[in-house]
């Protein structure tokens, strides 16, 4: 099997979003025996360097001799190939059976509870049996109305049972889904140009993106054409590509096109960061980001540099290397960076180095073109775009959670005032782009914008990011939705802020909602309150950054009991965030 072979396009005529890359050829390189590094990593033995993983049949399986000790997640791959349910229909035929049948076989059992994962299905068992939630390949956070429609429709027939969520990774999430609806489902995905396939699991997650690609006045470059490519790429065109779909564990991307940071480099798998070299524009490369349940990591450099028309042999040379190499053990041990600590930076790079063409990476080059003084912009309300006589329009979407009306009258907006897409961001907002300026006021009087996702949300408000919570998630600890909008609410009423705070509320350690960047964060515990009774509670981080400055906040309190929360909170905004309680600012216009 030949090492690579992809038509590479230079970003200015690569097609945007709506388009598929028909033309793209792929072809997976085969794990490659390599000699222990010369350098960077001298204690690590050749045998350590042999690939973990062989080629067979088409797919990438953990060979015989390095199945010892693996974890359950890897066994079930090897019992039988998750792929399997997408590149040859298996989920035909899974879908025809009675779930009380599934239940009868672990081998069923596990298609249901595991390998869906792979098609972007997530058995709900604890909260939610027999439903799934269903996650989706939306690069640079890009939908359009169709899609948006379509989605809606498929979550209205579940009832109370079925809402959408915009996630932290610019991507959306619907849940209530049964199976067999399941093979119409990934026909109707395919008819508005979308894919779940690759998105949970061991597999490399939504890339990311600035949300105003290729309509922000200051924007470095344009994101969406290279999130394009490596989403076309990682999937094969959305028919599936075993060569990155068993990794040890999942991978996160972001190509970066902002002085803002609005794609949190730092907290990526991998990162391309935009710089010029010799006069050429391309990419400096991070590694390495992170968050678990045990540890949780910044980005590191990998001292490389890749000319922006050729950003995808260096992601397929470091898939490739977590691929072959990564621990298949403990879980909590998996991600990359694991991998990165054993190897030594130098030694990671060498192994990233032999699987790129011509074993060649370019060091990495001092001319950043981000502005590491540049102050983070607000994107909600209405603001102009690089295109004369229009204008975007960010919304605030409330902890993430939207219901299908919702959906369907975002499509209506964006057909009726901008160009009929939408953009998601990180922060589970929306950006409503490509409206004539003669047509703002219009859209700002819509009375979805008046009442329920408001282009100029309360100030604590703009910042708040929640994950599921234990409404439908197995691994949450607490309800979390709710909850941090209730807690805003309260605290909104006590104190008064100048500038916007970042909370953000995951239910459990996995921080699937990021609280280590927050300025204030609450994950999910169990804990007593003051009667000794054990209740919902929280630990409470404080002190994360984003943007150039960033830094990953550190535990201030732990096992807050919730009913407890809001005066925290209150004195924490008073005390590290200049806040006034409002009897004193009341008391003071007396």
């Amino acid at each position: 099997m030949s090492s690579l072979s992809v038509k590479f396009l230079a970003p200015s005529i690569l097609p945007c979003s709506s388009n598929r890359f028909k033309s793209v050829r792929l072809h997976a390189t085969p794990p490659q025996t390599v000699a222990a590094p010369a350098s960077g990593a001298a204690e690590i033995g050749a045998e350590r360097l042999e690939p973990r993983v062989e080629e067979k049949d088409g797919y990438f399986v953990l060979k015989e001799k390095f199945r010892a000790g693996i974890n359950p997640a890897e066994k079930a791959k090897i019992e039988k190939e998750p792929m399997k349910l997408f590149m040859e229909n298996g989920i035909e035929e899974l879908a025809k059976i009675p779930i009380e049948e599934i239940e009868k076989s672990k081998l069923t059992k596990d298609d249901i509870d595991v390998r869906l994962k792979w098609l972007g299905l997530f058995h709900r068992r604890k909260q939610h049996y027999g439903r799934f939630m269903m996650r989706f390949k939306l690069p640079n956070g890009v939908t359009t109305s169709a899609q948006t429609r379509y989605l809606a429709s498929v979550i209205r027939k579940y009832g109370k049972d079925g809402c959408a969520d915009v996630t932290t990774r610019q991507n959306w999430q619907i849940r209530g889904v049964v199976l067999p609806d399941v093979p119409e489902i990934l026909k109707g995905l395919d008819e508005v140009g979308l894919t779940s396939l690759q998105s949970g699991m061991d597999n490399v997650r939504n890339p990311v993106g600035n949300p105003l690609a290729g309509i922000d006045p200051h924007e470095i470059v344009d994101t969406r054409p290279y999130n394009n490519l490596l989403s076309q790429y990682i999937t094969a065109n959305s028919r599936g590509n075993p060569a990155f779909t068993n990794l040890p564990r999942k991978w996160n991307v972001c190509v970066i096109g902002s002085h803002d940071l609005y794609e949190h480099p730092h907290i990526n798998d991998l990162a391309y960061m935009p710089a010029t070299k010799n006069g050429r524009f391309g990419f400096n490369i991070l590694v390495g980001g992170f968050f678990s349940m045990k540890r949780c990591a910044e980005a590191i450099p990998l001292d490389a540099w890749v000319p922006g028309d050729d950003i995808l042999p260096v992601c397929k040379a470091i898939l490739e290397a977590f691929r072959d190499l990564g621990a298949r053990g403990n879980r909590q041990k998996a991600r990359m960076m694991w991998l990165i600590d054993e190897l030594g930076l130098e030694g990671f790079r060498e192994e990233v180095v032999k699987r790129m063409p011509q074993h060649h990476l370019d060091r990495a080059s001092s001319e950043d073109l981000v502005n590491p003084q540049w102050e983070r912009r607000d994107y909600f309300g209405a603001h102009p775009q690089k295109q004369e006589g229009y204008s975007f329009v960010g919304i605030h979407v409330p902890v993430g959670r939207l219901q299908a009306d919702d959906m369907d009258e975002l499509a209506r907006l964006a057909d009726t005032y901008g160009s009929g897409e939408l953009r998601l961001t990180v922060e589970q907002n929306i950006i409503i782009p490509n409206v004539e300026n003669s047509r703002l006021e219009a859209l700002l009087d819509e009375p979805l914008l008046k009442t329920t996702f408001l282009a100029e949300p309360p100030i604590l408000m703009r910042g708040l990011v929640a994950c599921t919570g234990n409404q439908f998630c197995g691994q949450a600890i607490i309800e979390t939705k709710l909850r941090a909008l209730k807690v805003t609410e309260e605290v909104q009423r006590l104190v008064s802020v100048t500038k916007p705070v970042r909370m953000h509320w995951t239910g459990c350690p996995n921080t699937c909602a990021q609280v280590q960047v927050a300025d204030i964060g609450f994950m999910g515990c169990m804990t007593r309150d003051k009667n000794k009774k054990v209740v919902e509670g929280a630990d409470v981080f404080l002190g994360g950054r984003i943007g150039s400055d960033s830094h990953l906040g550190d535990v201030y309190r732990k096992g807050v009991p919730c009913d407890d929360l809001v005066p925290l909170v209150v004195d924490l905004l008073v005390e590290k965030f200049g806040a006034v309680r409002r009897e004193r600012e009341e008391s003071e216009e007396d």
